[in-house]
């Protein structure tokens, strides 16, 4: 990822070749052609790469503990919704983003199986919202869940 703040690439149009610039704002990827600007926050790619993640089998949730934790504390109250982008932390440069998920995965899934779907899950997913290309996709799995913890644990009270 470039410090540069403007780099040109040739686009095509019915009129011929033109140019288009990049530009680079703190917090987002700025795409300038001859039309406007289009601007693309960090936590827009955050969110897609989220919702790209959650979306692969055997992703039981994204986030490592203290994020979970938090994250369980906002669905208990009314009217919050889930933060898409828990568990996800992007750069996002001139022309490229870098990805870093933290997984929960499912227990008996291949981890090495889950990390190669979420790459792609996440890269395919990123450079197509987005037209930038994605560098690196970093997945850390914190934990693994098991079926009967979560169950056993919401429907019988250990105390009557």
């Amino acid at each position: 990822m470039a410090d540069q703040k403007t780099a040109s690439t040739p686009t095509s149009s019915s009129e011929g070749s033109r140019t288009s610039a990049v530009d680079s704002t703190p917090g987002s990827a700025v795409l300038v052609t001859d039309q406007g600007k289009t601007a693309i926050a960090d936590t827009v790619v955050s969110k897609i790469a989220g919702i790209a993640a959650r979306d692969v089998s055997g992703v039981y949730q994204l986030g490592g503990g203290t994020a979970r934790a938090v994250g369980a504390i906002r669905e208990r109250i009314p009217g919050s919704r889930t933060k898409l982008g828990q568990g996800v932390a992007v750069e996002v440069g001139e022309r490229q983003a870098a990805v870093d998920i933290d997984i929960v995965a499912e227990y008996g899934v291949a981890i090495s199986d889950l990390a190669q779907g979420i790459r792609r899950n996440v890269i395919s997913q990123v450079e197509r919202m987005t037209s930038l290309e994605v560098t690196e996709v970093n997945i850390v799995v914190h934990d693994v869940h098991l079926e009967d913890d979560t169950e056993d644990a919401e429907s019988e009270p250990r105390v009557q």
